[in-house]
């Protein structure tokens, strides 16, 4: 999973996980495009298209059911990644989910190694699944575009860093729980 960059972040599964032990900044809140924010005066920055992923808490995205069907038993943790929301869920000995939604990237904006990127489709929306099955590290990760200037990034790391088909299987089973409820 090293092998893959985005073109403003570094994800490496592994490694989201194991940071998850420090302090994480309570997101700010977030609103839509409004008529206000389309007169902004000179003097302001532009204002970014919204693309129906502020309004998303990231922890909300797997309910109680969804997190059955999973096999994640445990409530997911708010954090954020170089700027991007996520919720991370850890299953002790087991394995780690981390759903993180960026507002800024889409597909392709973002840089992935072409051996480990494989092109699909979860529901309505275009996706990549990303695994180094040379490294067999038991992660995986699911890219979902929402739009052309948006994604979520759904990644899965097994305990022991084994079994990259089974963090594949799991990664592919959240985004199919999440992806109904994206724009």
């Amino acid at each position: 999973m090293a092998d893959r960059v985005r073109k403003k972040y570094l994800w490496a599964p592994a490694v989201l996980l194991l940071a998850g032990c420090g302090q994480h900044q309570a997101a700010s809140p977030r609103v839509g495009h409004t008529s206000a924010q389309a007169t902004a005066t000179a003097g302001q920055p532009p204002v970014v298209a919204w693309t129906g992923l502020a309004a998303i808490d990231p922890c909300t995205l797997l309910d109680p059911r969804d997190r059955s069907a999973a096999g994640v038993s445990v409530l997911g943790k708010p954090k954020e990644i170089a700027g991007a929301r996520a919720c991370d869920w850890t299953v002790p000995g087991t394995f780690g989910v981390t759903v993180t939604l960026s507002e800024t990237d889409g597909l392709a904006d973002l840089e992935v190694a072409k051996k480990t990127a494989t092109k699909t489709k979860v529901g309505a929306h275009p996706a990549l699944q990303v695994a180094d099955k040379k490294a067999a590290d038991g992660t995986c990760a699911v890219l979902l575009g929402v739009g052309d200037a948006a994604s979520v990034q759904i990644d899965v790391s097994n305990t022991g860093f084994s079994d990259t088909p089974l963090a594949c299987r799991r990664a592919g089973t959240v985004a199919g729980l999440v992806e109904p409820k994206l724009p």
